[in-house]
């Protein structure tokens, strides 16, 4: 019975790890892809072995190096303080609705779930971001949008404090003379770190892949973020490929690599995730069991 344990493990293992590495080759294919000549993609298509290597879509980009650099210094900066301040905001709406002897319980509970069905829509947002809060052209723009608290976070963290913070530790808290928010800050989010560090994930990936935000409200290039950026670097190589110069449109095109530029662009957005993703990974697993079913 024990051998067979030993070869079921086994066997789950080598699945997992087969099924781990299909879920790779997706991103060996684009960076593959981004190095590859321009010729070679378009007489044989994409190709994990492709028959000849080159860095012409990296060499184009980088003709545009400072722009980029600056479009990502600004992503860097707008996810670090929109990701931070959501998280502050999150944590101190969904603490409340963890307790619910708070007054108004039901009335926000009903509130933060309202908005998981219904929104104001785009044209009531602009006219509030533009002419209200007067966002336009700013930074700010960026941030706040997703400063508005997504409510599946806020469910999300209220069912942690409920399922993984005893209230018997907040009871002694008061006890010792804690009030309610030297308790929530001393006691529940010392507690709450595989939550804080799932949501954060989630924020850091909603704001740094955002690029809605950026073409609705930015319009001066210097404020661009990484993902406006290289989405306005990728429309203008299409309407290079695709306009006729009187006659001088190959002599134009001829050295953009088109096909291979998306695939350096898309390495270049996705890369920082990659490298991010692996010091949260073991807070991500433990955060995304919460509320389950324990045997």
């Amino acid at each position: 019975m024990k051998q067979g344990n030993v070869l079921w493990q086994g066997a789950v293992h080598s699945v997992l790890f087969i099924l781990s590495l299909l879920c790779l080759l997706p991103f060996a294919l684009l960076f593959i892809s981004s190095v590859t000549d321009e010729q070679s993609i378009l007489l044989h298509g994409y190709s994990f072995f492709p028959e000849q290597f080159s860095l012409s879509a990296y060499h184009y980009l980088w003709q545009d190096a400072e722009r980029i650099m600056r479009a990502n210094g600004i992503t860097v900066l707008v996810t670090i303080i929109g990701t931070g301040i959501s998280l502050v905001i999150t944590s101190l709406l969904a603490y409340p609705l963890s307790r619910k002897d708070m007054p108004a319980y039901r009335f926000l509970s009903f509130f933060v779930v309202f908005t998981m069905l219904f929104n104001g829509g785009l044209v009531p947002t602009y006219l509030v971001y533009t002419g209200l809060l007067d966002l336009k052209n700013t930074l700010m723009a960026l941030i706040v949008p997703g400063l508005l608290t997504n409510a599946f976070y806020v469910m999300l963290m209220r069912t942690f404090f409920v399922t993984s913070v005893p209230a018997a530790i907040i009871e002694s808290a008061k006890i010792d003379g804690a009030g309610e928010f030297r308790a929530f800050v001393q006691i529940v989010l010392p507690l709450s770190m595989p939550i804080l560090a799932t949501v954060g994930l989630f924020q850091t990936i909603h704001y740094w892949n955002d690029w809605f935000n950026g073409m609705v409200y930015i319009t001066d290039s210097k404020l661009f973020s990484l993902q406006n950026l290289l989405n306005r670097i990728l429309l203008d190589i299409q309407f290079l490929a695709s306009s006729n110069f009187g006659g001088t449109q190959e002599g134009l095109t001829a050295n953009i690599p088109t096909e291979t530029v998306r695939m350096a662009m898309a390495v270049i957005g996705i890369v920082p995730i990659l490298i991010a993703y692996p010091f949260f990974q073991k807070y991500f697993v433990k955060g995304l069991t919460i509320g389950a079913v324990k045997g």
